[in-house]
């Protein structure tokens, strides 16, 4: 399997669209948009930000490992 390590994550206020690359090792809670600068956090049940917004879940979900543990 491979993992996929960039994911778009994609701003529910504004709609804005930004690729970024997601680390393997931990968790990204928070994430400010690049153009209206809400600040973003995980929905209820989704570990980070980029399986909540993202393209692509995070790395360990991804391995179907327990994230962030």
């Amino acid at each position: 399997m491979t993992v996929i390590t960039e994911s778009v994550i994609t701003c529910p206020n504004c709609g804005h669209q930004a690729a970024e690359v997601m680390p393997t090792d931990a968790c990204t809670y928070f994430y400010e948009c690049t153009s209206c600068q809400m600040l973003l956090k995980p929905l209820a049940g989704d570990c980070c930000v980029f399986c909540s917004y993202g393209s692509a879940k995070c790395p360990p979900i991804q391995e179907q490992k327990s994230c962030c543990a």
